[in-house]
């Protein structure tokens, strides 16, 4: 852990824009390179999913476990395409990094997926802690913990 320039340095760098929390669950904005827009979610499930459907359109980082399923085998088989079209980055790492959630904001650069999950480094915008993960779940685990810090802030003040 430590204090760090704050950047996204990664073609899988994501902004996590955190603008509320109902019932333990976030809700927000995740931005990344390759649209102007940003994705609504709706808990760290759905973060996850939209992530994982970005890292396996982009090709990066590389997973370290297959995907299994008949279905896709089947697709192969018909003619389907197994790998998406390559991906043109659209919005700079400068603008990624204007966006801004009303309760957090984090900058999540995935370096890579091994044993089914994450591991790669977060940043805390607005305390600039960059911090490791080696899972999904301590990455969950981390943003829901500074969020309650921010709360918690927020209510004494």
């Amino acid at each position: 852990m430590g204090t760090a320039r704050v950047y996204i340095g990664s073609p899988s760098g994501v902004v996590l824009c955190v603008d509320r929390r109902i019932k333990g669950n976030i809700e927000g904005t995740l931005f990344h390179g390759y649209e102007r827009e940003g994705i609504p979610f709706f808990g760290f499930e759905d973060v996850l999913r939209k992530s994982e459907a970005l890292f396996d359109a982009l090709g990066f980082p590389h997973r370290g476990t297959k995907e299994r399923s008949f279905e896709r085998a089947a697709q192969r088989k018909a003619g389907g395409s197994a790998t998406a079209e390559r991906m043109a980055k659209v919005m700079s790492d400068e603008e990624l990094l204007r966006r801004h959630g009303d309760l957090g904001t984090f900058v999540i650069r995935v370096q890579h997926r091994q044993h089914s999950t994450w591991q790669g480094l977060v940043t805390c915008m607005e305390t600039r802690e960059e911090i490791p993960f080696r899972s999904a779940l301590e990455l969950m685990k981390l943003i829901d913990g500074v969020l309650d810090q921010t709360e918690r802030k927020a209510v004494s003040e």
